[in-house]
């Protein structure tokens, strides 16, 4: 039997986002395909344990909710394909991607839901540590350090609101930020001050990582204009220097991306390309969380959905 290569719809990426949107473009009877190059769950399942995800009075294993996304998603007749996509054309009617295989299919309609990656720190054994103490997502993994010391680093409004998060949780907070001021808005700084248990250290970075055991113990904190150097212990350490989008693959299509390179769209996830769709962190928003991915997958199907009836 020939394998079907054409699909009303054709989602890219396996995380929240995209299953959702692969879910309820298929219950909607688009014929649909979902593409990753790993197994679902995307960035969801760097995290150990989720705790605010609804539902879940004890939270839920993050891989146990991806693959129950994916199965039910499948349930529904949309087809799994775990592979990458190398390049594809949004111009094209219909739109056309070729996988790292050298697979090509078609679709009528693209959702977009390749999603963003936090910014690295950029220190030697961050990466081994992470998921270990390293974290960069305070609202997923504070709960993991409740009554410990955290520390925290960046200045903009996703760090400071960390540290408030942090400060109800954590017997004692350190922020620490490279430079004199914050780029944060005046409602987190303002809070900053009336907060016992959190210090602050400007012009000072974190350039190395301690550990006990394999789990992080402690920090290295250097101030960058006096040079000095004091280790500070802690359980955790919170990255929050900003994300980076998984845009790559968009590049040379046409597509309308903000200053930082997110793909611009509003609550339907329309983008400036007709019938191509973004979904979950790869878009314009405020707030990246497993919940909002899940409503704007829900939109972007919809959305495509309506597109392919009018056209």
């Amino acid at each position: 039997m020939e394998k079907n290569t054409h699909f009303n719809v054709a989602v890219i990426g396996q995380g929240p986002a995209g299953l959702t949107s692969a879910l309820y473009a298929a219950r909607s009877g688009l014929s649909t395909v979902v593409f990753e190059r790993m197994g679902p769950g995307g960035q969801m399942t760097e995290t150990e344990h989720l705790d605010n995800y609804p539902g879940f009075a004890e939270g839920v294993s993050p891989f146990d909710l991806a693959f129950a996304m994916s199965a039910q998603a499948n349930r529904f007749g949309a087809v799994s394909v775990n592979e990458e996509i190398s390049s594809l054309d949004l111009a094209s009617s219909p739109k056309k991607l070729v996988t790292a295989f050298g697979g090509e299919y078609t679709a009528d309609a693209v959702i977009l839901a390749m999603g963003a990656e936090p910014r690295a720190l950029g220190v030697d054994r961050e990466g081994e540590l992470a998921g270990k103490g390293v974290s960069y997502c305070a609202t997923c993994d504070g709960g993991f350090f409740r009554g410990k010391t955290a520390v925290v680093v960046g200045g903009g409004n996703t760090a400071l609101g960390d540290v408030l998060y942090l400060s109800r949780i954590c017997s004692e907070v350190h922020l620490v930020h490279r430079r004199e001021g914050f780029r944060a808005d005046a409602v987190y700084t303002d809070a900053l001050e009336d907060l016992a248990n959190v210090t602050v250290h400007v012009n000072s970075v974190v350039d190395g990582l301690h550990d006990e055991e394999g789990k992080l113990s402690a920090v290295t904190v250097r101030n960058v204009k006096t040079g000095d150097s004091f280790e500070l212990p802690t359980s955790a350490l919170f990255v929050a220097v900003g994300t980076q989008p998984k845009n790559t693959l968009l590049e040379g299509s046409g597509i309308e991306l903000d200053a930082a390179g997110y793909v611009v769209a509003g609550e339907s996830g329309a983008t400036s390309i007709p019938g191509v769709f973004v979904a979950g962190d790869l878009r314009t928003k405020a707030l990246r969380q497993v919940s909002t991915a899940v409503g704007d997958g829900a939109n972007a199907a919809n959305a495509a959905f309506e597109f392919l009836s009018l056209s």
